[in-house]
């Protein structure tokens, strides 16, 4: 039981992380980026080709995942998302869609359609029981790690928003861009800062879960509506909210899956509908004042 909840806490961090940038750039820049899961994606590419190819070890390429796929949307964002920040949502949608598809067929067509394996260091694959019988707790040094590392990302993130002058002028900016900018804030450049950070993270977070999602050109689609789960039901508006609900959704997965196994994900999606039945806004957002 203990061993089935840690594995669920390590699956739930690891989405949270996942799911991080498309949370700031719908909660903050109100920008609903389906092509996330393409830069996460990329992420997970970048650690396994320069693991295979090149040799390095992998707590090398981890920040080489966040810094690449942080300067491919700082090269995005000028270049083509800035043209959509005021279009309707649907025009979002569709011209995110198109360039998930386009990922993945890039993918498809340089580097193939098959798996990609990964290989952890041996540090990384040992295991540590404490306890026995039903209170025995069984942590694998892997997701123990992956833990460490989402529970460090997700204070520093919110230092960064709540208590940061960067934090500030993003939220200025959110409110009130022209406004914003006759205070004298370079609000392109805080989008596009933000903007890359959120790609950064979905890269590192692509990285940290190749070993455990697997890794194929399919993978946007795969988890997408997960991230989108992950949004809907924490709500954007911080980053409590989504942390919250990665992890009651990946504990409800791991259960679901050992428990009743020929059920699949079907406990997610109903955990999903039951708590946006009560919560619409999500659970942690505030309904707006009429």
């Amino acid at each position: 039981m203990l061993t089935l909840l840690f594995d669920g806490i390590a699956y739930g961090m690891l989405l949270f992380v996942l799911s991080l940038g498309l949370a700031v750039t719908m909660g903050l820049m109100n920008f609903i980026n389906l092509a996330h899961g393409a830069f996460a994606m990329a992420g997970g590419y970048i650690m396994v080709l320069l693991m295979q190819k090149a040799g390095w070890p992998f707590l090398a390429c981890l920040p080489i995942a966040f810094a690449g796929t942080a300067l491919a949307g700082a090269v995005l964002e000028p270049l083509l998302y800035r043209r959509m920040y005021g279009k309707p949502h649907l025009d979002q949608v569709l011209f995110s869609i198109g360039l998930t598809f386009m990922a993945i067929a890039a993918v498809d067509y340089f580097i193939g359609s098959s798996q990609q394996n990964v290989t952890l260091p041996d540090w990384l694959r040992q295991r540590f029981e404490f306890g026995a019988g039903a209170a025995m707790l069984g942590m694998g040094a892997y997701r123990l790690f992956i833990v460490v590392v989402c529970v460090v990302l997700a204070l520093a993130l919110q230092a960064v928003l709540t208590r940061s002058r960067f934090g500030s002028r993003l939220r200025a900016a959110v409110d009130d861009p022209r406004v914003a900018a006759g205070l004298g804030i370079p609000v392109n450049r805080v989008f596009l800062l933000t903007f890359a950070v959120g790609s950064g993270l979905a890269g590192l977070g692509g990285a940290l879960g190749a070993d455990i999602f697997g890794l194929d050109p399919n993978f946007p689609l795969k988890y997408m509506v997960y991230f989108l789960i992950v949004c809907a039901v924490g709500g954007t508006s911080s980053i409590t909210g989504p942390l919250v609900a990665a992890l009651v959704l990946g504990i409800a997965d791991v259960f679901g899956k050992y428990y009743v196994p020929k059920l699949g994900s079907f406990i997610v999606y109903v955990l999903m509908i039951a708590i946006l039945l009560w919560r619409p806004q999500g659970l942690f957002t505030r309904e707006a004042r009429r």
